[in-house]
Order: C-alpha cells, then sequence, then structure tokens
C-alpha cells in the first residue's frame, strides 16, 4: 500500500478546509477519469504516468476519506489491495460505482457494497445518479430518514472501529427517525480536523484515552491550536483532555450534540465543567442507551414546533366563522375565476391560512406554545439569550429595537451609511444623532465602515462636553452591503471601556448564515457578547484588568491620544454587555420574504427594557402576521443548525471558485477586477498585512488569520467586480447586460462596480453559467472595440476614463444646523425636530443646484439646510439627512453623479431645503415637536 504521507504541495491543497468538499468531489472525479484512461492505456509510459497520478490521487483521498463514513476505512482497504495487485479494471468499476454513490448520496439511504460485483447494486447507483441529473439536485425526500454521521474519539486499532461500527449498525431499526453511520479517529487534532471537513457529522463520542498528534500535519488546525502543545496536553488527564476537547469542538461547530464516554470516576467528572455535554456515560453503559440517547438529541435540533403545529391544524375539519375568506381555501375552490390560485400554489397554504384569534395556533404577540417554543429553539441556534419573529422585515426589526430602547432627547451614534430604517427609527424615537463617517472608498462610490477611532473619538467628545450619560446607544452595519466585516468584539470592548452600560445595535441584515461558520461565527455580534461576558466574570480577566489599569493610569488621560492610540478594557465591576442583533433571515438563510429575526443578549433586558421592548413589538407588529412566513422561520432554523454548517460551507467555495477565476483568468482581467483586502480596506485596518486570501502559488491559505486579527475584513462570499474598464457604468451592466441578455439578478451597484452574492442556495452549476457570461461579456467588449471606427473609440475611452478616473470624492457627514443642534458644543442632532418641520410647506423651498443657482447663495453666506432625506441609487446612501448642513462637497458630488435615481430629489423643483425664516424662527424656540 502506498504511504500516507504527502508532499507539501499536496499538503497546502488540503489545508484550507473551505476548499475540502470540492477538492474531494473534483479528485474523485477525476481519479475515475485517470483509471478509465488506465485501463485503455497501452504504452508503457503512458501506463506509467497513469498509474503515478492514480497513485498521487488515492494518497490525498485517503487522508480526506479517514474523516468521512463512506467510503469506510474497510472501503479504502479494499481500493488500496486492488491498486497494489494491479487489478485496474476492477478498481475502474469499484470507483465509478463510489462516485455514482456519492453524486447521488445513495450512501444515505442504503448500504452500498463496494467489495463484490454486485450487479444489481451497481444498477440502483446508476439509477440514483440519472435520477439526480434529471432533478439537478441530490436525491432527497422528506419521508426518508434523514443521514447523518456519528464522530467516535478513541485510540482503537482498524479492527476494533469495525467492532464498534458494527454494533452501533446492528441497533438501526426501520422505525428509528433518522439513520446514522459512525466515523472513527484516534486523536485530538483528528477530532477537530473531522468537523471541519466532515458536516455530515451531528454527533460526536468522546471515549477513553487518546493522544493529541494527528498522523497527518495539516495547517488547517493552525488557527484554532493556537496556545495549545502536546506536552500541554500531555500532562492532562483522561478527563481534562476530553473536556478541552468538547469545549473546542462547541466553540468550532456548536450544533454538534457531544457524549462523553469515561473510564474513570464518573461521578467526579460530572462535577466538572461539562456544559460541552449532553451526557456522561460510563464505560460499562451498553451502546442501546447511547444509541437512543444520540438520536433523541438529534431530534431536539431538528423539531419544528410550529411548522409541525401548522400542518397539523391544515388536517383538521373546521368550519370557518371569522374573517379571511380565503381560509381553508373556501373563496378560491368555490371560484370559477380564481382557480388559477390552487393551481399555482397548492391547496395546503390556504389549508394553514388562518388566524391567531381563531384559536387553535399560538399567537405571535403573545406567545405560549409552538411560537414560543421555536423562538426558543431559534435562541439556541444563534446564541442569543431571547429571539423573536419579526413578520414584515428587519426594516420593522431594526425601529422594534431603536424604539424599545431610544427615548426623546437620548444620543446614538450611528453610522451614516446605514440603511434607511434607522434613520426613519431615529426621527419615530425622537433620538439625538450623532452621525459616524465610514472610510471612504471614492475610486468605487461606496463607503467602507467607521474605524473604531473615530467612534471612540465621538465618545470622548461627548465625555468631555458632560453628555456622555446621554449616550445611549452605538448602531453600526456588519458586515455592510459590499462585504465590510467589523472585528465585533474589539468595538464592543474599547466603546465599553469608555462607556460601560453602551448599547450596541447590530444590523445584521446580510450576516444571518455567519453564525453557521467557525471563521465567520466570531465576528457575529451573539457570540461576541456571550464571549465577552464570559470573559468579564472571569479571575483571569480582573488579573488582566489591573495589570492593564497599572500601566493605563502612567499615561495622561486628558490627551486623547491616549484613549485612541491605545487598546481599552472596561472595569469589570461596571461593564454591562447589552448587545441586539436584527437578522434578515430571508436574505442569507430559508425563510419566504420578510422573515426577520431580533436576537437580543442584555443583561439587563428583564430589569431595564423587556417591558418596552414588548411595547415596541407590538407596535410594529401587525395583528395579523403571516403564518407562513413564521413557518418558514421555524423550518429555516432548523435547517441552519441541521446543515448550516455544511451549505455555508458550500457558498463560501462556490465564492472562492468564481474569485479564483476572475484573479487568473486573463481575458476577465482585462474587463473585470475583483476587489480584494487591498482595495477595500486600507492598511492602516489590516493588521494582519494580508492583501489578498489568495495567492496562485499557496492557494486560499490566509483567510483565518485576517479574519482573527484585522479591525475589518472583507467577506468573500460577496464579490465586488469593478468594471470602469467596460466603460459601462454600474446600472446600465446590472440591467441591460446581466439582466436583459442573461437573466442575472443582482441588487447592488455603484458608479463603476456591480455586487454578486453567493448564498446557501448558490450551486456549482450557477457558478459556471456566471463565468461563462462574463467571458461571453469580455469577449463581446473585444469584439465592439476591434469593429468600432475612431470617434466610436474616442467615445469607449471617455467612458472608460469617467468611470476609473473622474470620480468623486465621497462626502463626509457635514453638520447638523444650530436649530436642530441642543448643544453648540455638541455635534449631535435632533432629526426628528428637523423631520417635522418640512410638513408645513411654509417652511421649505425648493432651490436647484444643476443650474448652480444653489451654490451661487451658498457664495452669498447662506447656511441651506436639507429638508428631507436625499439618497442617490446607486449607491443607495443617504448624502443627505433632514437637518444637515448642505456643503459644497456634497454638491459636487450629486452634479458628477450620472444616475437617474435620487430618491428625495425632485430634478423639475431642486432640493427641498428650509427657509431662513423656518431656520430663525426654530433656533429661537427651542422646542421639540
Amino acid at each position: 500500500m502506498s504511504e500516507t504521507t504527502e508532499s507539501e504541495a499536496a499538503y497546502s491543497a488540503l489545508g484550507f478546509y473551505h476548499k475540502i468538499s470540492q477538492l474531494r468531489a473534483d479528485t474523485w472525479n477525476a481519479l475515475k477519469r485517470d483509471l478509465g484512461s488506465l485501463v485503455k492505456a497501452k504504452g508503457e509510459s503512458e501506463v506509467r504516468n497513469l498509474v503515478k497520478s492514480v497513485d498521487v490521487k488515492l494518497t490525498r483521498l485517503e487522508i480526506i476519506e479517514d474523516y468521512h463514513a463512506f467510503p469506510s476505512k474497510e472501503d479504502f482497504h479494499h481500493i488500496w489491495s486492488l491498486f497494489d495487485a494491479g487489478e485496474y479494471a476492477a478498481l475502474e468499476k469499484v470507483v465509478r460505482r463510489l462516485v455514482r454513490a456519492l453524486i447521488s448520496e445513495s450512501y444515505r439511504r442504503r448500504h452500498v457494497d463496494l467489495s463484490g460485483g454486485d450487479a444489481e447494486s451497481e444498477d440502483l447507483e446508476a439509477l440514483d445518479a440519472l435520477n439526480q441529473l434529471r432533478r439537478g439536485h441530490p436525491a432527497s425526500n422528506s419521508a426518508a430518514q434523514p443521514y447523518f454521521e456519528l464522530l467516535i474519539v478513541d485510540a482503537m486499532s482498524r479492527q476494533e472501529e469495525e467492532v464498534v461500527r458494527e454494533a452501533f449498525h446492528s441497533l438501526r431499526r426501520p422505525e428509528d427517525k433518522f439513520i446514522y453511520d459512525v466515523v472513527t479517529v484516534r486523536s485530538f487534532e483528528d477530532a477537530l480536523i473531522a468537523i471541519l471537513v466532515n458536516p455530515n457529522i451531528q454527533a460526536c463520542l468522546i471515549r477513553y484515552e487518546f493522544p493529541y498528534k494527528s498522523k497527518y500535519n495539516l495547517s488547517v488546525l493552525r488557527n484554532y491550536l493556537e496556545g495549545l502543545s502536546e506536552v500541554e496536553l500531555g500532562a492532562k488527564t483522561e478527563a481534562e483532555r476530553s473536556l478541552l476537547l468538547g469545549s473546542m469542538i462547541s466553540e468550532i461547530r456548536p450544533e454538534i450534540d457531544q457524549f462523553l464516554v469515561t473510564s474513570g470516576d464518573v461521578e467526579m467528572t460530572a462535577s466538572r465543567d461539562i456544559r460541552h455535554f449532553n451526557r456522561i456515560f460510563y464505560r460499562e453503559t451498553d451502546y442501546i442507551e447511547q444509541h437512543h440517547t444520540i438520536l433523541r438529541a438529534v431530534d431536539n435540533r431538528y423539531r419544528t414546533p410550529f411548522f409541525d403545529a401548522l400542518r397539523e391544524y391544515s388536517r383538521k375539519p373546521t368550519g370557518v366563522f371569522h374573517a379571511m375568506p380565503i381560509s381553508r381555501g373556501k373563496s378560491v375552490t368555490r371560484s370559477h375565476w380564481a382557480g388559477q390560485m390552487i393551481d399555482f400554489y397548492g391547496i395546503n397554504i390556504f389549508l394553514a391560512e388562518t388566524s391567531a384569534t381563531s384559536g387553535g395556533l399560538d399567537s405571535l404577540l403573545q406567545p405560549y406554545g409552538p411560537i414560543k417554543k421555536a423562538q426558543e429553539y431559534a435562541a439556541r441556534a444563534f446564541g442569543s439569550r431571547q429571539s423573536f419573529f419579526v413578520t414584515n422585515g428587519t426594516s420593522t426589526a431594526n425601529k422594534i429595537v431603536v424604539q424599545s430602547l431610544i427615548k426623546p432627547g437620548d444620543i446614538v451614534l450611528v453610522d451614516r451609511d446605514c440603511h434607511k430604517s434607522h434613520h426613519y427609527g431615529m426621527v419615530l424615537s425622537g433620538a439625538h444623532v450623532v452621525y459616524l463617517d465610514s472610510y471612504p472608498l471614492n475610486d468605487y462610490s461606496m463607503y467602507g465602515a467607521v474605524p473604531l477611532k473615530e467612534i471612540k473619538k465621538a465618545l470622548l467628545e461627548l465625555k468631555r462636553n458632560g453628555q456622555l450619560h446621554r449616550v445611549k446607544m452605538l448602531l453600526l452595519t456588519n458586515c455592510t452591503f459590499d462585504g465590510i466585516v467589523y472585528n465585533v468584539r474589539r468595538v464592543m470592548e474599547e466603546c465599553l471601556a469608555i462607556k460601560p452600560d453602551l448599547v450596541f445595535l447590530w444590523d445584521e441584515a446580510w450576516f444571518a448564515f455567519a453564525t453557521f461558520n467557525p471563521t465567520y461565527r466570531p465576528r457575529t455580534a451573539m457570540h461576541a457578547a456571550r464571549t465577552l461576558r464570559d470573559r468579564y466574570y472571569s479571575e483571569a480577566y480582573r488579573e488582566e484588568y489591573a495589570q492593564w489599569k497599572v500601566n493605563f493610569d502612567q499615561l495622561d488621560p486628558e490627551d486623547d491620544a491616549t484613549w485612541l492610540d491605545h487598546p481599552l478594557l472596561p472595569d469589570p465591576d461596571q461593564v454591562r454587555v447589552r448587545t441586539y442583533a436584527t437578522h434578515s433571515t430571508h436574505k442569507t438563510l430559508t425563510s419566504l420574504r420578510q422573515g426577520s429575526m431580533i436576537h437580543v443578549y442584555d443583561q439587563e433586558f428583564r430589569q431595564k427594557n423587556e417591558a418596552a421592548f414588548h411595547e415596541a413589538y407590538m407596535t410594529h407588529t401587525s395583528t395579523s402576521p403571516n403564518y407562513q412566513i413564521l413557518a418558514s422561520l421555524d423550518v429555516g432554523r432548523m435547517q441552519a443548525e441541521m446543515e448550516g454548517f455544511e451549505l455555508v460551507h458550500a457558498q463560501v467555495e462556490a465564492a472562492l471558485s468564481v474569485r479564483e477565476h476572475l484573479y487568473t483568468n486573463p481575458l476577465l482581467q482585462k474587463y473585470f477586477q475583483v476587489l480584494t483586502n487591498r482595495d477595500m480596506i486600507p492598511a492602516e485596518y489590516r493588521q494582519s498585512g494580508i492583501e489578498t486570501f489568495y495567492d496562485p502559488v499557496t492557494g486560499w491559505n490566509k483567510m483565518e488569520e485576517a479574519w482573527a486579527h484585522d479591525e475589518f475584513v472583507v467577506d468573500p462570499s460577496r464579490i465586488t467586480m469593478a468594471i470602469g474598464r467596460t466603460g459601462i457604468d454600474g446600472d446600465t451592466f446590472k440591467n441591460e447586460y446581466l439582466m436583459n441578455q442573461y437573466g442575472i439578478q443582482i441588487n447592488k451597484t455603484s458608479r463603476n462596480t456591480v455586487l454578486f452574492m453567493t448564498n446557501i442556495g448558490t450551486s456549482r452549476g450557477s457558478i459556471a453559467y456566471l463565468l461563462d457570461v462574463l467571458i461571453k461579456l469580455a469577449k463581446s467588449f473585444n469584439r465592439r472595440w476591434d469593429e468600432s471606427s475612431r470617434p466610436e473609440r474616442k467615445i469607449i475611452e471617455h467612458h472608460v476614463h469617467s468611470l476609473t478616473k473622474e470620480l468623486p470624492p465621497l462626502p463626509d457627514f457635514s453638520r447638523f444646523h444650530d436649530a436642530f443642534r441642543p448643544r453648540k458644543d455638541s455635534r449631535e442632532g435632533d432629526i426628528r425636530r428637523a423631520f417635522f418641520l418640512c410638513y408645513d410647506e411654509e417652511n421649505t423651498e425648493y432651490l436647484r443646484f444643476d443650474n448652480r443657482s444653489l451654490q451661487k447663495i451658498m457664495a452669498q453666506g447662506r447656511d441651506v439646510v436639507s429638508a428631507s432625506f436625499v439618497i442617490p441609487y446607486p449607491p443607495g446612501f443617504p448624502v443627505l439627512v433632514p437637518g444637515q448642513v448642505i456643503s459644497e462637497g456634497i454638491l459636487d458630488f450629486l452634479m458628477a453623479l450620472d444616475v437617474t435615481e435620487i430618491h428625495g430629489y425632485r430634478p423639475e423643483l431642486g432640493l427641498a431645503v428650509f427657509t431662513e425664516a423656518a431656520l430663525e424662527e426654530t433656533d429661537q424656540s427651542g422646542s421639540t415637536n
């Protein structure tokens, strides 16, 4: 048998877990092709080269398959024996059957025998593969038993592994809700590799003693094993090592159900910190109890309380004597004209349509049954203390959170280019707003994110002005539309050092999927909140803070540089972690449109905000919520817990494939530039120094390092592509080229960029289609140039120059006019006061800037103040808000834009601004509407 060690190049290919599943699939298919060629090969040289190629692929696959249940270790032993014996025809047949089983996923439904020449089995694999190709997706049947894999960590021999595997196999019964197979690994490192590369693992049984080191030296573990050493682990007892492994598995994949089998003092082990384990077994416990315990634990995540209740309700015969003629489908089934709704939607959606007031199902506004349980499950899945379903989008979720926490006059720090719902939320709550400027990306007509130094500077200004006590909330977008992600934990920790009771609202509308990936999760709001809360309650942190305080007190506290240029730590006796996150579940996970969630990790929620939150929830939530949306949120949560790791893994893989081709294809590079970390994040915010996650030589191997250390990172699943070299602006490229010609939908552009977002539904076929379209477009641009006359080429060159060299600088937030500033020494503004002042027409007038009449008035010394939100699309952020003084930079930006859609601007009239008389009267009155 070939040695199980690999070359450095092979290890590099295996060192980045985000690419393992594609590497696995592609290597099996390449092996099948090589064996097909080897069987037909005649020349000695050709045979020798193919044998070497097969050997390399089998060696690589053996490493990967060591962490999967199918093919089993016995299956691979059989494959090697055929290869070593030179039985290439038989080997080609076995590999062909194995690849079919992997493609069709038939191994999930029945045993696949690779050891013999079972013609019937081979026919079944071929039929499964054919059906899968016809359907375009892996075979699935809601009535079939879902399949998962059980990881067993134990230093067993191969013979003992087979005994254990067969023992669990023998316990399976047709009436079981699930079917599972067993993966065995023999070391601490191997256990971590397994959960990273095998998404099928849903449960883990840690048994007896096991060594630390894996026989493979895979760099995939580099970022997860910092601070651990073989010597350190060797000094730990069996129980201590098992508990540490359990905690690390929980940190990487918290959804996995874990069980501990100990041969030591089980009572003593149970008295330790075993919160990561569902249950402890003593070694004499039989397999039957373990089997049923594992199935029960997995079932606890698989349940969908509200969806199940809704399905049960739809089967009940009822008489409808209340509102909603469409309930039970009566108004459409009896119709001679509306029957097409039944044809299109099916009957179930109408059978499940009802009202909370009719009884039989739970109420969203006051849940007590299946909705309450479904929300508790959501909290478990997303790591929050409380989670709430929202049926009318994250715009409403944002307003609920803001209204529950903010009262008129409270100061809120918010990034100016956030979603419009936040700006309107400030108006509704009467907040006094301090707008924070994100760093600009002028070359691409987009903003980045708000630097931590800018946030600390604003807090320190308010502290100096004696207004820090009025600051209630920091509101930021994580991740931004363009995929820029904050170091959430660092932002919260340093801000809490200045104001220990600061509330955080993280708008994670586009980031709900991040919870289910170990690289992304640490940068989510809920994970950061839980981590910080645990950190501040530890004795180790108290010691760290005491030493930090000694060093910090030696600096000048009156010097802003002391606070801005040094990392800050909050006082553990004062700090309270108060964090909220809003998720557009429908944007990145499975849910019907407008399905969103609010997640809460607030230590003061019950004492200070629970009543207000429920009032705000009642204010903004319909008394007739759509039950189909609620059911989809329940199912989406279940799917995320059961296979979110796998689906997000595939999503990232798909995005990396697109990026790799765009980075390396000369034709695509001629017209399209995929923006990297270097392009989207200035060097001062990239502490790792990493400019791109991809290197043509070493491949994808730097992502985790950047995500662990940098102030900002770029989410690689969001692909921002600069198209200035095409001479076509973003909006035209989106509509006339992508959509009209090829049916490719995107929804975010800037003046010279387009954004492609992968999601958990993106397939490799979709990626191939996108690349094919981009290549066709690049070829058409080549033809356009070749066939253009000299004047036409001048026009193209002018457009390219305009989109690559003549981009207007992005304006910063100017300031609120004094009439809307309660204190002249503070930059806070009463946006509500300005918003409602414009309701009286006599307070406003229109001034045009396209004919420079507005500029002339400004040149005469008048402060011209916007009376409305002004939002050019693209880029889609407000360049003006009510009460903001219009600056020359803002007008220059608006003048340079070549977009036709500017919300809040009427070209025939101009910009709505406040009259000087209205401003003077408002300034003198000082009243709040």
